[in-house]
């Protein structure tokens, strides 16, 4: 199948080749890709992208080991069906917890209309303020500390960069004026890639999420990008994209494994 001009291979490889690289964070690869989360995104090492000749116990050994180098004990793992070898099977002999599933999905963008309820807005982040706004949601929504003034400053930076390169940008979204939504987009090969989209919890069903996705939409289509791909949480993101046409591509696992 073709998704204007991206097939399902396609689609399937810029899922798998997804993965965010947190400011300030730590990377290496080797047999899979490993990233130390600084501690305001709650620490610990991300596991993803495995591609080694070794066998699964030997790759998640090396996994093991590279966290507690880093003086970490957690390592979370997700799952994707490009991984060789896949380690799922030997994750969950080692007794790792599956703790999340987001869907892969993708549809095109030229032709999607999304129904935004009245008093529900988008708008692409451009000032302090904003950032600061958007700071106040994903706080509760993720978990995370809050970002001081420098952060925030550091933060504006990054997304006026981004967006002025084409490379992506942040939405807030807002209910009767009020900021209680955001997502983002990152472009890449012709994907528009949708992340970080949160709602705060006592403002969710009311179409602030689909004021954001539209509003990432619209903008992504100006920036070239001809489909959209997101992975969603099944329980909350994923029944709103499938009820406007995103198709469902497979199913990515998280899998935390504390380490002693």
């Amino acid at each position: 199948m073709s998704t204007l001009g991206h097939t399902t291979d396609d689609i399937l490889r810029a899922a798998a080749a997804w993965a965010w690289f947190p400011r300030d964070s730590d990377r290496a690869v080797e047999h899979l890709t490993l990233v130390r989360y600084p501690a305001r995104f709650g620490g610990g090492v991300r596991g993803s992208q495995v591609r080694s000749s070794s066998d699964a116990a030997a790759v998640l050994d090396h996994a093991v080991e590279r966290t507690r180098n880093w003086g970490e004990s957690r390592l979370t793992f997700w799952t994707n069906p490009s991984d060789g070898p896949d380690l799922e099977g030997e994750l969950q002999r080692r007794g790792a917890e599956h703790i999340d599933t987001v869907a892969v999905l993708a549809r095109t963008i030229d032709d999607l209309s999304i129904d935004v309820p009245r008093g529900a807005t988008g708008e692409i982040v451009r000032t302090l303020d904003q950032v600061r706004e958007v700071d106040v949601i994903n706080v509760p929504v993720w978990e995370q500390a809050p970002l001081d003034e420098e952060g925030l400053r550091i933060e504006l930076a990054e997304v006026t960069g981004q967006r002025e390169a084409g490379e992506g940008l942040r939405v807030l979204g807002r209910l009767e004026g009020r900021a209680v939504s955001t997502g983002g987009c990152t472009i890449v090969d012709g994907f528009t890639r949708l992340w970080g989209a949160g709602t705060l919890s006592e403002f969710r069903g009311r179409g602030a999420y689909r004021a954001v996705l539209a509003e990432r939409l619209r903008a992504s289509a100006e920036l070239g990008a001809t489909t959209a791909l997101v992975k969603g949480r099944v329980d909350t993101s994923a029944p709103i994209l499938t009820r406007v046409g995103f198709r469902h591509y497979g199913d990515e696992r998280a899998y935390r494994l504390d380490i002693a």
